[in-house]
C-alpha cells in the first residue's frame, strides 16, 4: 500500500456520499478515487487499485454485506469498512463472518472514522466503539485458552487501566479525557498493549480481558 491511502466509496445516500468524501480528501494521506451508489460503478473503481472499500449496509437493491461477498467471489481482495447506521448484533456477526474488517457506526465522531479508516489501512480489525461490548458478548466463549491464562500480568497498572476502559468501548480520545492524559498518549500505551499481549486488533485485547474479569469472577465464587 502506498503513503497514500486509496479509497472507494459505496452509498446510495448522496449527502452521506458527499459527506464521507469531503471528510476524508480534505484530511491528510487519503485520497477518494471516487464515490457510487452501485455494484457496477465500484467495478469500475476497483480497475484504479484502491487500497480500501468504504461500503454502506443498507443499500437497494443490493446491501453492502451482499455487494462485498459477489466482489469476493469474482476476486477481489481488497479490504472492506462497513459504515452503518445498524448497531445489531446480528448485522455485526454477518460482517465479522464475511471477512469484513471494520464495522464503523455513522453516528461516530468525524476523527473516530478517521482514525479507525487509518487503523484499518494498518492491519487492525475496527469495530465502533459502541459495539466493542457486543463483539465481547459474541466472541467471549471462542476459543478458549488460546491466549496464556496470565499474560495480562505482563501490563503495567496503567495499561490494564487502559485496557479496562478500553473493554468499555472507550475511544481513545474518551479514554484521554477520562484518565486525563494525551491522545498520543493513549495511542502509544495501546501499541504497547498490543504488542505485550501479541494480539493484532484492540477487540481482541478487550475479549482477552474480558475472559480474565469472568474467569477471576468464577474463581471467587468457587472459592
Amino acid at each position: 500500500m502506498s503513503e497514500v491511502l486509496k479509497i472507494a466509496l459505496v452509498d446510495d445516500q448522496s449527502l452521506c456520499r458527499r459527506g464521507l468524501s469531503e471528510l476524508l480528501s480534505h484530511c491528510y494521506g487519503f485520497n477518494v478515487l471516487g464515490a457510487v451508489d452501485n455494484i457496477e460503478d465500484l467495478r469500475a473503481l476497483i480497475v484504479l487499485q484502491p487500497d480500501l472499500l468504504i461500503v454502506d449496509l443498507r443499500m437497494k437493491p443490493m446491501d453492502g454485506l451482499s455487494m462485498i461477498e459477489q466482489l469476493r467471489k469474482e476476486g477481489c481482495t481488497i479490504p472492506a469498512v462497513l459504515l452503518t447506521m445498524s448497531d445489531s448484533e446480528t448485522d455485526l456477526g454477518n460482517a465479522i463472518k464475511a471477512g469484513v474488517r471494520g464495522y464503523l457506526l455513522k453516528d461516530m465522531a468525524p476523527e473516530e472514522v478517521v482514525d479507525a479508516i487509518r487503523r484499518v489501512a494498518a492491519g487492525e480489525m475496527v469495530v465502533a466503539p459502541s459495539m466493542t461490548v457486543k463483539m465481547i458478548d459474541m466472541l467471549r466463549g471462542d476459543q478458549p485458552g488460546q491466549e496464556p491464562k496470565n499474560s495480562l500480568k505482563l501490563l503495567t497498572e496503567r495499561e490494564r487501566e487502559i485496557l479496562q476502559l478500553l473493554s468499555r468501548g472507550e475511544s481513545n480520545k474518551a479514554i484521554a479525557q477520562t484518565l486525563k492524559i494525551s491522545y498520543d498518549t493513549v495511542k502509544q500505551h495501546v501499541r504497547h498493549i498490543l504488542n505485550k499481549l501479541n494480539l493484532s486488533s484492540r477487540v481482541k485485547a478487550a475479549v482477552l480481558f474480558a475472559k480474565e474479569q469472568n474467569d477471576s469472577g468464577s474463581e471467587s465464587k468457587n472459592a
